[in-house]
């Protein structure tokens, strides 16, 4: 009698192991579908302004996180995630190396905004059982905020009202001058 309450346990236990066995198996297969998926990152390329980009040329951290930033448009999950230290590691050089010419408030804000993400994507890479989801997300995030940093380098070049007074005061004066010297003729 007691073969058998042994011998049905047994057969119990191992029935249920493979039921989830099976259940894993299904998890793990929808899991490995949602690493390969390609990242939608619709936001417009925004490009800097020529002064600007004068100065972000010389700046070789700066062209290194541009091209980071662009290989993720076509970027997996799985992909972002392998470099997701890579990432994390170059942002962090783009932080500690602004030149001066394109040191101002802003763009170091902006700086640690795209170096906190970077760090984010690292973490959350890095998980024993990653989100896929929540990688796609800060993917998305950090494409958003480097964009975010052009837009702030470009402001920096920007002219002041001033600057634009004195140019369109110059501009009538010019006007002018060429004015009479039209009703001289």
């Amino acid at each position: 009698m007691y073969r058998l309450i042994y011998f049905l346990l047994i057969i119990s236990i191992i029935s249920c192991k493979s039921e989830q066995d099976s259940k894993d198996s299904i998890e793990d297969k929808q899991d490995t579908t949602a690493f390969q998926k390609k990242l939608k990152i619709e936001e417009p390329q925004f490009t800097l302004e020529p002064e600007a980009r004068k100065y972000a040329l010389n700046w070789v951290e700066y062209i290194t996180a541009q091209n980071e930033i662009r290989q993720l448009e076509d970027a997996s999950i799985n992909d972002v995630m392998n470099n997701a230290p890579l990432i994390a590691q170059i942002m962090e050089s783009l932080k500690n190396s602004v030149p001066d010419s394109l040191r101002s408030v802003a763009v170091e804000s902006r700086l640690n905004v795209v170096n906190t993400k970077a760090q984010l994507l690292k973490q959350y890479s890095g998980k024993q059982e990653p989100d896929a989801e929540e990688i796609a997300q800060t993917t998305q995030e950090l494409h958003s905020e480097f964009t975010n940093l052009k837009l702030q380098m470009n402001e920096i070049f920007l002219k002041s009202l001033e600057d634009f007074e004195k140019e369109l005061d110059e501009f009538e004066k010019l006007e002018r001058e060429q004015d009479s010297i039209s009703e001289d003729f």
